[in-house]
């Protein structure tokens, strides 16, 4: 019985609208038909998929429909989770944007691997990491990107 994939993950949002717009505007998220749930939030995909369920954070009764974060998970970053990692194509469109929008991003690339990573904080401070394969040398809009196969190793560390 594997499992086949992510179905989608859920993000307490200190204003949901804002958020709404970012995934959606910064990231290229559509809204996504949701079913009635008895507190406010957006479905988020890509090409027909569900990937981010949005809810409000602070909402009367919390504990009955958020069941795997505390109270004050929302406001006190992202809880036990580091990030999120998505596949992305167009790395210097994403670039751009943020670029653009004033919005800081970590670039790292890893040649042995052909992998170039961006990663950026929604606005209540999960990390979203952007995935783009077939990269093997820092592309001049990445320029100053961090070499994942340069930083220092954990001693003891497994592959």
């Amino acid at each position: 019985m594997p499992l086949t994939d992510i179905n989608h993950y859920l993000v307490r949002a200190n204003d949901l609208e804002r958020s709404k717009r970012f995934y959606c505007d910064v990231l290229g998220f559509d809204v996504m038909p949701r079913p009635d749930f008895p507190f406010p939030g957006y479905w988020l995909g890509v090409n027909g998929k569900i990937q981010v369920h949005m809810a409000q954070h602070g909402v009367p009764n919390a504990e009955l429909y958020y069941l795997g974060s505390s109270e004050r998970s929302a406001t006190d970053n992202s809880g036990i989770v580091d990030h999120v990692a998505f596949l992305a194509t167009d790395p210097e469109e994403f670039s751009r944007r943020f670029d653009a929008l004033g919005l800081a991003s970590r670039k790292r690339y890893f040649p042995e691997f052909q992998l170039f990573q961006m990663f950026v904080r929604d606005p209540d401070g999960l990390v979203i990491e952007l995935n783009f394969h077939g990269i093997d040398r820092e592309p001049a809009w990445g320029a100053g990107s961090e070499n994942y196969g340069a930083m220092p190793r954990v001693a003891g560390g497994t592959s």
